[in-house]
């Protein structure tokens, strides 16, 4: 695996790797990786002729009371997996080498859809996610006439603002999603995330008590009734198990707006909530 750190190496690298011939595939990631990651970088694989990964902890998508600093780095385990699944190019810039320069220039994306769920309880989140990645494409796929990248369903709302961003800039991208990968054992069922690395032993097992929550949310609402008064007894239900829930709530596949009828259609339903201190998000569709 060649690790490379400067937009300039990572372009030299990928036309080494490719020699004129075919398309990179991409996975961007904050590092800190767990299975779930290595599950994209399996998929990913299928995708292209030359596997890329990026590792780089994106400031500005953290809001001013948020983990920038304290986010788990892991960097030489990191590497040590994406050796061992077989990838090929590691990007790993400096903060200096992604923005030599203040970022005055951002990525506005659609209110309707980013200011809504993970968008109003996290402002500002994200025109952050949406700046870095339309930098990293920018830096993986200019010269390369494109290439396929892969984002989790477990930031489900993310990958839907990716995807509009590709659609509606016309980006040389393939967005391909991986399923959310889950802990087994004592705590099976809950969606592997970064942040994890937060919990207790203890909350480990009580955390499942979010899919859960989904789980019962999105079978209540296929048998009908008062989908706002369903979404506040899940929240209420959470709330007796001492979580701190932002919401649960059940949206269109399509366009995350709350469906006319939630018995029929591509449905999700959606959860974040804070489990002591750490915040958690999930999703399940039906």
């Amino acid at each position: 695996m060649q690790i490379v750190h400067t937009i300039a190496d990572l372009r030299a690298a990928l036309a080494t790797a490719l020699a004129g011939r075919g398309r990179p595939a991409f996975v961007p990631t904050m590092g800190n990786l767990h299975e779930g990651h290595l599950s994209l970088i399996r998929l990913v694989r299928q995708h292209g002729e030359v596997t890329v990964a990026s590792i780089f902890v994106n400031r500005l998508q953290f809001l001013p009371h948020e983990d920038f600093d304290s986010y788990p780095r892991t960097w030489e385990a990191d590497c040590a997996k994406l050796q061992a699944e077989g990838c090929d190019i590691l990007f790993a810039p400096r903060e200096a080498d992604l923005y030599p320069e203040p970022q005055t220039f951002k990525i506005q994306p659609d209110p309707a859809l980013a200011d809504i769920l993970e968008g109003e309880f996290r402002p500002g989140f994200f025109t952050g996610v949406c700046t870095v990645v339309m930098k990293l494409f920018q830096a993986v796929f200019a010269t390369t006439g494109g290439g396929t990248a892969v984002f989790g369903k477990k930031d489900y709302q993310q990958l839907m603002v990716i995807r509009r961003m590709v659609q509606q800039f016309a980006l040389p991208v393939d967005i391909v999603a991986g399923e959310t990968a889950r802990a087994e054992g004592a705590s099976g069922g809950l969606a592997l995330s970064s942040r994890n690395g937060y919990l207790s032993e203890a909350q480990r097992e009580q955390a499942i008590a979010l899919s859960r929550a989904l789980k019962t949310l999105a079978e209540a609402a296929r048998q009908g009734g008062n989908l706002a008064v369903l979404e506040a007894q899940a929240m209420q239900a959470l709330r007796a198990q001492g979580w701190e829930p932002d919401y649960l709530t059940v949206r269109q596949r399509g366009n995350l707006l709350p469906p006319a009828d939630a018995t029929t259609g591509e449905l999700v339903a959606l959860g974040a909530a804070r489990l002591g201190g750490t915040r958690l998000i999930d999703n399940l569709e039906f």
